[in-house]
């Protein structure tokens, strides 16, 4: 199973404790107040592009799940993390702690598959990740991602969750933007059917080929 990198900044939600630190000293702040919050109005864009049973991978605290769920849709979120999938069930809603490239439910079937708050890094090979979203997908179904903004790049390699004093595991993590989308994707099966922005955040909506 992955290594729970997230596990602290799942326990404590103050908002200037948690850092994504690099492997060269480089960091960048975590959104934990956003994780632990209702969903934020960038994310209607997503959930209005969904119209089918829903998986939310890399699901955090759930507030995303919920807004799915609340949208009529048949949604699970998975993570690996226990205190994620607690904090998720907590609000009603379905979740399964799991590993996503172990077996999971209802596999070839799903409409939609989710991967949003920077989790297009789970596992830390991008390419990887999305052959795995499309092995879940139903035939006719699309991978939501976030992405960051376009120029950014790609970039794979090791962090750690570095939450005041304490220094978390170093596990595989990655990035990836709206540019070097496409050939991840194409490399996966995959084809960009569109690239929008909600706010200042940057998504693209994928289909298998």
């Amino acid at each position: 199973m992955s290594v729970d990198g997230f596990a602290t900044a799942l326990r404590h939600r103050d908002a200037t404790a948690h850092w994504l630190v690099h492997a060269d000293g480089s960091r960048r702040r975590l959104p934990v107040e956003r994780w632990h919050g209702p969903a934020e109005p960038a994310t209607a864009a997503v959930v209005s592009r969904c119209a089918g049973p829903t998986l939310d991978l890399g699901c955090g605290p759930g507030r995303l799940t919920v807004a799915l769920t609340r949208a009529g849709l048949v949604t699970v979120g998975v993570d690996v993390s226990a205190r994620a999938v607690a904090l998720t069930r907590s609000l009603g809603v379905v979740s399964v702690q799991a590993d996503l490239f172990d077996p999971l439910p209802a596999e070839g079937r799903w409409r939609h598959v989710v991967l949003l708050d920077g989790n297009i890094g789970i596992g830390g090979d991008p390419g990887r990740l999305l052959r795995r979203c499309r092995e879940l997908l139903h035939a006719d179904g699309t991978v939501l991602v976030e992405l960051d903004p376009p120029g950014s790049g790609s970039w794979q390699g090791r962090v750690r969750v570095v939450s005041g004093r304490y220094r978390g595991p170093s596990f595989g993590w990655a990035r990836l933007d709206t540019r070097a989308v496409h050939e991840t994707a194409a490399a996966a099966g995959l084809a960009v059917r569109e690239v929008f922005q909600a706010d200042d955040r940057w998504f693209a909506e994928l289909v298998r080929r």
